[in-house]
C-alpha cells in the first residue's frame, strides 16, 4: 500500500526540529523542493501562498483551482494537494504550525480564522489590483523578517502573520454568507465534529454516535453544521467518507474492494452504488481519470 507524503516543517530550507515557521519567495521555494512539492502530498502544519505570477491549476483535496496574478490560497493540515504548472509561478510562500500561531497570539485561535475553520470553506481568494499591492507588501515583509538574523524575530512574525490573516479575513467574509451566524462555541463544536469524523469515519456514520460524542443532541449538533456551513452532519460524514474514498482509489494502489474494506463497507456493490450516487460515476471510472 502506497502512502501518501506527509510535509513537515523541517524537511524545508532554513528550517530546523525547534522551528515552527518557514518562509519564502515562491520560484525559490519550488525550485529548492521540487522533488517533493509538485507530487500530490499533503502537510501537518497551516499553509497560505500568494501568486504574483504564473498560470496553471492548484487541485486541493480533488477540487482544481485556477493559478494566476492574484490568486491565494490556504490549506490546513491533512488537506491532499499538487501543483500543474503552464508557466513559471512566482509570489510568497509561509507556513506554520497550529502551536505557533496560537501561542504567539493570544486569545485567537486559528480555525477561528474564516478560511481556516473548517474543510468545506473554499481554500482560496482572488485579489483584486489594490488588495494584491498591500498583501504582496506584507508577504515580503514577512519574507525579509524571516531570513534575517535579529532580535524578537519571532514576535515580529507573529504580529506580521495576524495582520495578514486580519487583512485576508475581512476580504474573504465579503463573500461568507455565514458571517453573521458564527460564534466561538458554534465553530469550537464544528472544529471537534471534524476531529471525531476523522477519526471515527470508517466504523462510525451516523450523526447520532457523533452527538453523544460532543455531549450535545443531533437536533443541535444538525443546527451548527447548517448554521456554518449550511449541511447537516450527515452530509458532512458522506463527504469525508467521499474524500477518504476518492484518496485511497487515487493514491493508495489498493484494489476497489479493498478500498471499499477500508471505508468500513463490506459489500463492494454497495460502496459502488453510494460512490456513483454523490460523484456521477464508478470507482473504477474515476480511478481511470488519474491514470
Amino acid at each position: 500500500m502506497k502512502v501518501l507524503p506527509i510535509l513537515h516543517i523541517e524537511q524545508f530550507e532554513d528550517a530546523n526540529a525547534t522551528v515552527e515557521f518557514y518562509s519564502n519567495d515562491l520560484a525559490t521555494h519550488l525550485k529548492n523542493n521540487e522533488a517533493i512539492v509538485h507530487k500530490s502530498h499533503k502537510h501537518d502544519f497551516y499553509l497560505c501562498v500568494l501568486f504574483l505570477k504564473g498560470s496553471g491549476t492548484h487541485e486541493i483535496d480533488f477540487s482544481s483551482y485556477p493559478i494566476k496574478e492574484g490568486s491565494l490560497f490556504f490549506l490546513k493540515p491533512g488537506q491532499t494537494h499538487s501543483w500543474n504548472f503552464d508557466s513559471p509561478a512566482e509570489g510568497y510562500i509561509f507556513f506554520h504550525t497550529q502551536s505557533f500561531f496560537e501561542l504567539s497570539i493570544s486569545d485567537v485561535k486559528v480555525n477561528q480564522l474564516p478560511f481556516y475553520y473548517s474543510y468545506k470553506n473554499p481554500p482560496n481568494l482572488h485579489l483584486s489590483t489594490v488588495e494584491l499591492q498591500k498583501t504582496a507588501s506584507r508577504f515580503k515583509e514577512i519574507n525579509v523578517e524571516y531570513h534575517a538574523n535579529v532580535v524578537y524575530k519571532k514576535q515580529k512574525l507573529a504580529s506580521l502573520i495576524s495582520l495578514v490573516y486580519i487583512d485576508l479575513s475581512r476580504i474573504y467574509t465579503v463573500f461568507d454568507i455565514t458571517e453573521n451566524t458564527l460564534s466561538s462555541t458554534y465553530l469550537k463544536i464544528l472544529s471537534d465534529l471534524e476531529r471525531a469524523i476523522e477519526v471515527f469515519y470508517k466504523t462510525e456514520k451516523q450523526a447520532h454516535f457523533y452527538a453523544d460524542k460532543l455531549n450535545i443532541t443531533t437536533k443541535h449538533l444538525t443546527r451548527v453544521t447548517k448554521s456554518t456551513l449550511g449541511k447537516t452532519t450527515t452530509e458532512l460524514i458522506q463527504e469525508h467518507i467521499l474524500l477518504e474514498a476518492k484518496r485511497l482509489i487515487v493514491h493508495s494502489g489498493n484494489s476497489l474492494s479493498h478500498v471499499s474494506e477500508l471505508l468500513g463497507y463490506e459489500d463492494y456493490a454497495y460502496f459502488s452504488r453510494i460512490f456513483k450516487t454523490k460523484t456521477k460515476m464508478t470507482p473504477l471510472e474515476f480511478k481511470k481519470r488519474y491514470l
